[in-house]
């Protein structure tokens, strides 16, 4: 969830850093703070309660001047929001650490330490981690080897980045269970827990894998040991979606650029991955035909907005390939003792693929006799894709808006081309007719989005209202879900969604002229009865907002507001009605005057449990 930066360089490294923790402020986060070391061999450290703009406003009053430094963004696990509890931490005033994540021993550590005579400021877990590795340094004079005794010592989740005024060119870094990337410039070297931090001074990156340690040391050295402490060589790669992927360009908020850049980004999902009236096996990986030809059952497993992109799947896989589903949300899948029936395919959805709950229901599945293993994900190198056997990249490029939008499309398109690949009827016609469908499907989004100014105007029915009601039937109660999700996330309205058959099995009782009720309605089997559940709504004088098919005949009314979506094949209609509620969401908080890129108490990121 938080945001590291770190940077060794031949020039001042303050703009850097800052700059870094900038582009980290889509991961959520309470406080920040940056250390560097002088060319006198001093610490410095200024640490801010809230936004980055508190800690520029301290640097610009004090500056920190030196070519080695470390920086963080933090989202409170262990002890409230403050500047105490702020990163970067100390010991014994030499050595300065960042970490993301969660020590989970950390309380007996710190009682031993407490017992030497050790004087915490904090309550972090991270500041226990820091006197570790100082009292190691103590012994050893050698920082590597000091961070490697001490995550021999500590149980949990973190990326590290460590520095010692003892140890004046050197940055050590660390990652197990959260991200950490090294940034490869010209004789000068970073570290960084998103790509996106450090695109201002290098494209090149170096993924650490899980238990690898790193040390950058002067003159552009990298060194990285695995968790056996072997010396390895990571590949180099280079960042393919430039630096502007990180601009909000014209657009007002992150998020409204990402929601019209879902035309683009579903085609470039769809690139290279067609191929005359159907889809290539190959882009799931080299094995993928042999392995999806054995596929009899299936596992989805994901979190959040991902849970949802996997229920409308289950629809998909079981109607058009005819395959038993389930979908479980990840955080409850590993807690449980699952039972694996025979040739199961498990699945993986995640945007970052470094979702902690889902990275952890991976590594669980791994023992429990899985046919093999499929992550869907947005980002290439992430530990999902390298501990899958078979991976697919959504193409949705950098999210930064932390409530999703295109890399719920994406993920929604990827698991339909999932969904035809696995099919036994290879190459009949309605596999070639959602083909073709598919092709045109961004023409259709782009439409959608010229909703945007009627959506605009109905949104202001919700601004001062505090609660909401959406509906769909079949694949469409997933979308209902997402969009009610949107809303409380971003606008901070409660906001339930429910199959429209339940209506009458308790969520009735909720619905009054206060309460909203949105609706989806696509043309397909369940529209009739959608329109019964409708009526019932409107006897109880609720507002209802509905969006319709462009074919379905549903007269305007004083408590009932229509809005057409563009047709599209029924199967792709969850992909489509999907627009018009992030839309209505956005618009709604942008009247209430909410965060729409950072909304309180969340993160983009959730690198823990």
């Amino acid at each position: 969830m938080c945001g590291i930066v770190a940077a060794l360089a031949a020039r001042n490294v303050q703009g850097i850093l800052l700059e870094g923790l900038k582009r980290l402020e889509y991961r959520g986060y309470d406080s920040a703070g940056m250390a560097v070391l002088d060319a006198g061999g001093h610490l410095h450290r200024q640490r801010a309660l809230g936004k980055v703009a508190a800690l520029e406003e301290k640097l610009e009053r004090a500056p920190l001047n030196g070519r080695i430094g470390i920086a963080h963004t933090r989202w409170a696990t262990h002890g409230k929001p403050s500047e105490a509890n702020a990163h970067p931490h100390l010991a014994a005033g030499r050595l300065a650490i960042v970490h993301n994540g969660i020590i989970e021993n950390f309380e007996p550590l710190k009682r031993e330490l407490e017992v030497e005579g050790v004087m915490f400021e904090s309550e972090t877990d991270t500041e226990v981690v820091a006197h570790l590795v100082a009292r190691a340094f103590e012994r050893r004079h050698d920082l590597l080897a000091a961070v490697q005794q001490t995550l021999a010592r500590i149980d949990g989740a973190y990326a590290l980045a460590v520095m010692h005024a003892d140890a004046p060119r050197e940055i050590v870094g660390a990652r197990k269970g959260s991200p950490l990337v090294v940034g490869v410039g010209i004789d000068e070297h970073f570290l960084a827990s998103d790509p996106l931090a450090l695109l201002q001074v290098t494209d090149r990156f170096v993924y650490l894998r899980e238990g690898d340690v790193v040390r950058l040391s002067d003159g552009g050295g990298i060194e990285v040991f695995d968790a056996e402490q072997r010396p390895v060589t990571r590949p180099l790669q280079v960042f393919e979606h430039g630096d502007g992927a990180a601009s909000r360009g014209d657009y007002r908020h992150f998020m409204l650029k990402e929601i019209h850049e879902q035309p683009a980004v579903i085609a470039a999902t769809l690139e290279g991955r067609l191929s005359g009236s159907h889809v290539l096996e190959s882009s799931f990986g080299v094995d993928a035909g042999a392995l999806f030809a054995d596929v009899r059952q299936i596992h989805i497993v994901a979190c959040g907005t991902s849970y949802h992109a996997g229920m409308v799947a289950r629809y998909w896989l079981e109607k058009l390939a005819g395959i038993p589903t389930q979908v479980e949300v990840a955080s409850e899948y590993r807690y449980r003792d699952v039972v694996v029936p025979q040739d199961t395919l498990f699945v993986t959805l995640s945007q970052s693929g470094e979702t902690a709950d889902t990275l952890a229901a991976l590594r669980y599945a791994a023992t429990l006799g899985y046919l093999g293993s499929l992550a869907i994900c947005n980002v290439p190198g992430s530990s999902l894709t390298r501990e899958s056997d078979l991976s697919l990249m959504t193409q949705a490029g950098p999210e930064i808006g932390v409530a999703s939008t295109k890399a719920f499309t994406t993920q929604l398109v990827s698991l339909l081309l999932l969904t035809l690949a696995l099919r036994r009827e290879r190459g009949d016609a309605r596999e070639a007719a959602l083909v073709q469908a598919l092709r045109g499907l961004p023409a259709v989004l782009e439409r959608a989005l010229e909703m945007d100014s009627p959506i605009a105007e109905l949104s202001e029915a919700f601004a001062e209202k505090h609660h909401a009601l959406f509906l769909g039937r079949g694949t469409q109660f997933p979308i209902a879900l997402e969009g009610a999700l949107k809303l409380k996330e971003i606008s901070y309205i409660h906001a339930e969604a429910y199959p429209a058959g339940e209506l009458k099995h308790g969520p009735l009782a909720l619905v009054d002229a206060d309460m909203p009720v949105v609706a989806v309605a696509p043309n397909d089997e369940l529209l009739e009865k959608l329109k019964s559940n409708l009526q019932e709504v409107r006897a109880r004088g609720g507002e209802l907002f509905v969006f319709a098919d462009e074919g379905v005949a549903l007269a305007a009314t004083d408590n009932l507001r229509v809005l057409h979506v563009p047709r599209v094949d029924e199967c792709l209609a969850p992909i489509v009605y999907t627009v018009p509620l992030q839309l209505l969401s956005y618009h709604v908080a942008v009247l209430k005057g909410t965060d729409v890129d950072q909304p309180r108490n969340l993160a983009k990121s959730v690198t823990v449990e």
